[in-house]
This record gives structure tokens, C-alpha cells and sequence, in this order.
């Protein structure tokens, strides 16, 4: 799985990104150029390309005999030259989210906001969307926007947390129902049914920016990644630590990765966000046991001791 995010790189699934703009060597990481300047280019790129292209919508809508229900992109020419574009489907979402260039290295101030296009070629049956605090259960298939595929999982679903992937990747997925299942089949494998089959649409500055993991992916490169959404976990505690992962998004900006409450009372060169984090205020005390748990262990509440507003797990001077 190439699909871990910034903080991973030393884990070697980091962010990729690339340039087909720049001729510096690919697969090293490349001093970062100014975000607002990728931005342009990248929505340029990934607008042309939903423009001059569409997607296999007959077979989604009377599908044939043995149809994978996989998608499959075409360009608009010749006997296609009449097939409505992806950038004109009403099935195309664009959600606006905001990125600072501290995330790449850069002290330069700059927040911008970023386009990130979800097709949602078949919502799931399942009313429940994965959120970025979500283990999800998937296929995925990830290119360049000019198909080079430089990543997929296996044919068998893959489980992995929302939050350990590239951020668009992981904030498109809230735009896809999931399906029913597991089945289990009789070779050993599994399988579900009615989920949701799409693609997302990642500039580099919501995914691999000027860090690539390979060869294959040049600095500030669009990507696509085609994914079939078959389930996922609700209220996912990715550190344990007795609150569900979507909580700890304290600034609600759909990025757990920037929400770190004890950074500066950490050992030198570590970072972990709250989301991985098992003291978040690094007060010597768990967080797990400064927070409202049932009998049964479930999340119920913060508590606030001293009553300053602050709750007792991000609150080190109780």
C-alpha cells in the first residue's frame, strides 16, 4: 500500500508527487514551489482532462452479461466524439478544502484553497459514508492523469485507516456510500455487493505535492485513484486511546495530521497528532483514562475537571 501520508514517509508510504513541469530527477524529493502557483496548474490539468473525457456509463446503467463494475476512461474523439464529458456529469462533486504550504517545508504563509473532484459513478447501498477518522474496506487503483498506474491493491479488499493516505484520497471518500457484506465465497475469498464504485480527482497539494516514494511519480502531478467502497468501521479509534478518530479533528478542517495538542512538549523530532497519540496533552497520564468510558468501555464524554474549558485530556496543568 504506496498511500501513507507526510508524517509516514520514513515508513515508505508517504505522499508521491509530481511534475511533468520540472526537470528535476523523479523519485527525490524536490525543493517545494510556491502552493498557490500548483494550485493553478494542477486544477488546469485535472479540468482539461474531465473535459476531454468520459467514462464507461452505458455499461453502469444496463450492465452487460460478466460486467466487472470496474470504471474505465475514454477520450472524446471520433465515435465518441458524442459521449457526454466527466467535467458535465452530475454525478461529478467538488469540494473546496483548504491547505497551507507549511504542510511542504514551505515558511511562506500561504493558505489556499484546493479543488478535489469526486465522480461517484455508483453510490452504495449502504446509507453510512466513511469519514477521515474511518477504517475503510476497499479496492483501489491509483495513475497519473495520463494513465500510468503506479499503484493498486490486490483484486481481495484491503482495510486501512482514512487518515494514513494521501488527504484527498481520504476526504473524497466521504462522498461514497458503501455496500453489503463480507460474503464469503467458497475459494477462501470474500465479496460484497451494491457498493459504491467512483474516482477521485487529487492535485498534488492534497496529495503527493514534491515528495515522490518512486520512480513512477514525478513532483506536483495530478492523480486519479478509481475506487470501489465496500464498507467501513464508524467511530474507528485508530490509537486506541478511547476516542473515536473523527473527534480529534479539533479544528474540523477534514485533516487529523494537523491537530497535535502536546507538539511542544514532545521529545525532540517526534510527532504525533492526537490521532495517534495515546496522551495527547503528554501529561504523564493516558488518555483513556481522563475521558467519560461506559461499562463497556464505549466513548461517553470529556471530562473537564477544573472546569476551564479545556478538557482533562488536553489539559496538562490540571
Amino acid at each position: 500500500m504506496k498511500l501513507k501520508y507526510a508524517y509516514l514517509l520514513i515508513a515508505g508510504l508517504i505522499i508521491l508527487s509530481s511534475c511533468k513541469k520540472d526537470d528535476d530527477p523523479i523519485g527525490e524529493v524536490v525543493p517545494p514551489r510556491l502552493l498557490s502557483e500548483v494550485v493553478i496548474e494542477d486544477d488546469a490539468e485535472i479540468i482539461e482532462f474531465l473535459k476531454t473525457h468520459f467514462y464507461n456509463k452505458d455499461e453502469f446503467e444496463t450492465p452487460p452479461e460478466g460486467f466487472d463494475f470496474r470504471i474505465r476512461f475514454d477520450t472524446i474523439a471520433g465515435d465518441n466524439s458524442g459521449k457526454q464529458s466527466l467535467f458535465a456529469s452530475s454525478n461529478l462533486i467538488t469540494d473546496v478544502i483548504s491547505v497551507t504550504s507549511s504542510d511542504f517545508g514551505r515558511d511562506d504563509g500561504e493558505v489556499i484553497d484546493v479543488k478535489l473532484y469526486t465522480l461517484v459513478v455508483r453510490q452504495g447501498v449502504e446509507a453510512g459514508k466513511p469519514t477521515i477518522g474511518d477504517f475503510s474496506i476497499l479496492r483501489y487503483e491509483g495513475s497519473l492523469i495520463d494513465g500510468t498506474l503506479f499503484d493498486a491493491s490486490s483484486n481481495q479488499p484491503v482495510r486501512f485507516n482514512l487518515s494514513s493516505v494521501v488527504r484527498g484520497f481520504g476526504n473524497g471518500m466521504k462522498n461514497l456510500q458503501t455496500g453489503m457484506g463480507p460474503v464469503e465465497n467458497a475459494d477462501g475469498t470474500v465479496s460484497y455487493e451494491g457498493y459504491g464504485v467512483g474516482a477521485i480527482f487529487i492535485p498534488s497539494g492534497l496529495g503527493y505535492f514534491n515528495n515522490s516514494p518512486n520512480t513512477l511519480i514525478p513532483a506536483y502531478s495530478p492523480i486519479i485513484f478509481k475506487v470501489d467502497a465496500f464498507a467501513y468501521e464508524p467511530d474507528s479509534d485508530f490509537d486506541g486511546d478511547g476516542i473515536p478518530s473523527i473527534l480529534e479533528d479539533l479544528n474540523n478542517n477534514g485533516n487529523l495530521l494537523d491537530d497535535n495538542t502536546d507538539d511542544e512538549s514532545e521529545s525532540f523530532g517526534v510527532y504525533l497528532a492526537n490521532f495517534n497519540d495515546t496522551d495527547d496533552d503528554n501529561d504523564g497520564i493516558l488518555t483513556i483514562d481522563e475521558i467519560e468510558l461506559d461499562a463497556e468501555g464505549n466513548f461517553v464524554g470529556f471530562k473537564d475537571t477544573d472546569g476551564d474549558g479545556t478538557p482533562d485530556h488536553l489539559d496538562n496543568d490540571l
